[in-house]
C-alpha cells in the first residue's frame, strides 16, 4: 500500500508539474506575441515560429505525460494484480487520482485549445497582413508597370513624330534643292545672256568711239585730257566762288566779332610808349665836370667802369656823357651812381664804390616797387617773391623801344578783356599774359629763347601748367594747346603790334616792303604792285584780259596767305587786287 501510494503520488506530481509548466510557457508566449510583435514584423514571424516549436514541445510533453499515466495505469493494474487485496482500499485513491487526472487533462486541454486558438488568430492576422502587403505591392507594381507602358507609348509616339518630321524635312530639302538647281540654271542662263549683251555693248561702244574719234579728229586720251582740264577749270571756278562766299560770311560774322573784341581791348588799355635804347645820356652842369669824371690819368673812369660794368663815353658833346650797357638794370645803376657823384662833387675811387652800393640798393628798391605796382594794377596777389624780383628788373628792359613791364601790364589787361568777352577764366588768363615775357629778365644770363627760359622759371617757382604752357607757347616754340596760350599770343600781338607801340630798324622795314612787292609781283597776270601805309596795305594792279573777277579773288587770297607764311610783321596787312576794264571808242 505504501509503494503504490508513492508511485501514484509521484505520477500525479509529475503530471501537475508538466501541465503547470506548459500553461506558464503558453501564457508567456501569448503575452510576448500580443504585447511586442506586429504581423508584418520579421521578428514577429520568427517569434511565431518559436511559439509553434514551443507548442510542439508542449504536445510532446503532454504525450509523455500520457505515456507516464499509461505506465502508472499499468503499474496500478499490476499492483492490483499483485495486490488484489488492496483494491478496496485503493479504489478511493484511484478515484481521487482519476478525478485529479481528469481535471488536469481538462485543464491541459483547455490551455491547449486556448493556445491553439490564439496561434490560429495570430496566424490569421499574419496571413491577412501578408495578403494586404502583397496587394499593396501588387497595386504599386501594377501602377509602375502602367506608367512605364505609357512612357514607352509616348516615346514611341515621339519617335514616330520625329520620323515623320524628318521625312517631311528631307522632302522639303529635296524640293529646295530642286528649286535652287532650277534658279542656278536660270541665273547661269541670265549671266550668259548678260555677258553676251556686255560684249555686244562693248563692241558697240568701241565702234561708237572709233566713229567719234574719226569725226572729232581726236583720240580718246586727248579728249579725256581736254575734258579733265575743262572740269578742273570749272571745279576751280566753283571752288573759288565757294571760298569767296565762305570768306565773306566768315568776315561778316567772325571778323566783326574778333575786331570788336580786339579793338575794344586795345582802346581801353592804350598807354604811352617811350623809345629807349641801350644808351643813357647824363647831362652835366658844365664841361669841367668831364675832367673830374675822368680823374688823374683816368683813374676815376677806370674805377667807375670796373665797379659798375657800364661803359662811360665822354666825347665832344657839350655838357653830356653817354653810358652804354646791354644790361638795362646795370646801366641804370651806373647812371644813378654817376648822377649822385656829379651832384656831390666828390669823385674818387673810394667814393665811387660807396655811391655804387647806395645806387644799387636804390635801384633794387625801385624794381621791387615797380613790380608790386604792376601786380596791384593787374590784380595778381599770390606770386613767388623771386618772380617779383624778376618782374621788377623788366622795368628797365625794352623791346623795340617798348618797355617790357608796361608791355606785360598792357597784355594782361587786353587778355582779361578778351577773356571776359568770351566768358573764360579771367584771373588765369591775365596771369598767363602778365608772365609771358618773364624770361627776358634772364636772357643775358641764360642761353635760349626767352619763352622757354620763362617757362622753366615759372615751373620752378610753382606756377600752374596752364600758365607754364602759355609762356612757352606764346612764340610758337611749342605748339599752343590751350585757349589760355592762344589768348596770350593774341594779347602779346595786340600790345606789340598796335601803332606807336614799337619801332623797327629802317633796314628791316625796307626789306619787308621789298619782299611784299616781290610776292605780289610774281603772280600771273599782275601788272604793278604798290606797298602803301608803311606796308600795312598792298595794292595789286592786274591785267583785266588775263585775270577775271573770280581769279582776282583767288589771287588776293594767295598773296595774303604767302605774306602771312613768309614774313613777320606787327598788326595786319591788307591785300587789295584792282582789276580795271577800260573801253575806248572814237566818234568821227
Amino acid at each position: 500500500m505504501n509503494g503504490l501510494d508513492t508511485v501514484l503520488l509521484v505520477a500525479v506530481l509529475l503530471l501537475t508539474v508538466v501541465v503547470v509548466g506548459a500553461v506558464l510557457v503558453g501564457v508567456r508566449a501569448v503575452r510576448g506575441i500580443t504585447g511586442t510583435s506586429r504581423p508584418e514584423d520579421p521578428a514577429f514571424i520568427a517569434e511565431k515560429d518559436r511559439q509553434e516549436q514551443s507548442l510542439a514541445a508542449l504536445r510532446s510533453a503532454a504525450d509523455e505525460a500520457n505515456s507516464t499515466i499509461d505506465a502508472a495505469k499499468s503499474a496500478a493494474a499490476a499492483a492490483r494484480t499483485e495486490a488484489a487485496a488492496a483494491r478496496a482500499e485503493a479504489k478511493a485513491a484511484r478515484a481521487e487520482a482519476r478525478r485529479v487526472l481528469d481535471g488536469a487533462r481538462a485543464e491541459a486541454d483547455t490551455i491547449l485549445e486556448r493556445v491553439h486558438k490564439q496561434a490560429e488568430a495570430e496566424a490569421e492576422q499574419l496571413r491577412t497582413a501578408a495578403r494586404r502587403s502583397g496587394e499593396r505591392e501588387a497595386t504599386v507594381l501594377a501602377a509602375t508597370t502602367r506608367e512605364q507602358a505609357a512612357e514607352v507609348e509616348r516615346r514611341a509616339a515621339r519617335m514616330d513624330d520625329r520620323e515623320r518630321l524628318h521625312t517631311e524635312e528631307v522632302e522639303r530639302l529635296a524640293e529646295r534643292d530642286r528649286q535652287l538647281s532650277a534658279a542656278n540654271a536660270a541665273l547661269e542662263a541670265r549671266e550668259s545672256a548678260l555677258a553676251e549683251r556686255d560684249r555686244e555693248l562693248e563692241q558697240a561702244e568701241q565702234q561708237r568711239r572709233r566713229e567719234l574719234e574719226r569725226v572729232a579728229g581726236l583720240t580718246a586720251e586727248a579728249a579725256r585730257g581736254e575734258l579733265v582740264e575743262a572740269i578742273e577749270a570749272q571745279a576751280k571756278r566753283e571752288a573759288a566762288l565757294l571760298v569767296r562766299d565762305i570768306e565773306a560770311e566768315a568776315r561778316s560774322t567772325g571778323e566783326e566779332r574778333a575786331r570788336h573784341i580786339v579793338v575794344d581791348a586795345i582802346q581801353r588799355v592804350a598807354s604811352e610808349q617811350t623809345a629807349e635804347s641801350v644808351v643813357s645820356v647824363l647831362h652835366l652842369p658844365g664841361d669841367e665836370m668831364k675832367g673830374r669824371i675822368i680823374g688823374r690819368e683816368g683813374r676815376n673812369i677806370r674805377t667807375f667802369e670796373s665797379v659798375t660794368g657800364v661803359n662811360l663815353i665822354i666825347d665832344d658833346t657839350p655838357e653830356a656823357v653817354l653810358l652804354s650797357c646791354f644790361d638795362p638794370v646795370r646801366r641804370e645803376v651806373g647812371r644813378l651812381t654817376l648822377e649822385k657823384l656829379v651832384l656831390d662833387g666828390r669823385i674818387h675811387p673810394h667814393r665811387i664804390e660807396e655811391v655804387y652800393d647806395l645806387a644799387r640798393q636804390e635801384v633794387e628798391q625801385l624794381c621791387q616797387r615797380a613790380a608790386e605796382d604792376a601786380l596791384v594794377e593787374v590784380g595778381i596777389t599770390e606770386i613767388h617773391p623771386e618772380l617779383v624780383g624778376l618782374l621788377g628788373r623788366l622795368r628797365y628792359r625794352t623791346s623795340y623801344g617798348q618797355n617790357v613791364l608796361k608791355h606785360l601790364v598792357e597784355s594782361a589787361h587786353i587778355a582779361g578783356i578778351m577773356a571776359a568777352e568770351l566768358r573764360l577764366d579771367v584771373p588765369t588768363i591775365k596771369r598767363c599774359a602778365f608772365l609771358h615775357d618773364i624770361g627776358k629778365a634772364l636772357t643775358h644770363e641764360v642761353e635760349g629763347s626767352h619763352a622757354i627760359v620763362g617757362a622753366d622759371v615759372a615751373r620752378k617757382y610753382g606756377e600752374s601748367e596752364d600758365v607754364v604752357h602759355a609762356i612757352e607757347a606764346h612764340h610758337n616754340e611749342v605748339p599752343p594747346q590751350t585757349v589760355e596760350a592762344v589768348l596770350t599770343q593774341a594779347s602779346d600781338a595786340c600790345s606789340g603790334g598796335r601803332p606807336g607801340a614799337r619801332r623797327e630798324s629802317l633796314e628791316a622795314y625796307v626789306r619787308r616792303l621789298e619782299r611784299i612787292e616781290e610776292i605780289a609781283g610774281g603772280k600771273l597776270g599782275v601788272e604793278r604792285v604798290f606797298a602803301m601805309q608803311a606796308g600795312r596795305e598792298v595794292r595789286v594792279m592786274v591785267r583785266p584780259d588775263d585775270v577775271d573777277d573770280i581769279s582776282a579773288s583767288v589771287l588776293a587770297r594767295d598773296v595774303a596767305k604767302q605774306i602771312e607764311e613768309e614774313l613777320t610783321y606787327p598788326g595786319q596787312i591788307r591785300v587789295t587786287v584792282v582789276r580795271e576794264s577800260r573801253v575806248t571808242e572814237i566818234a568821227r
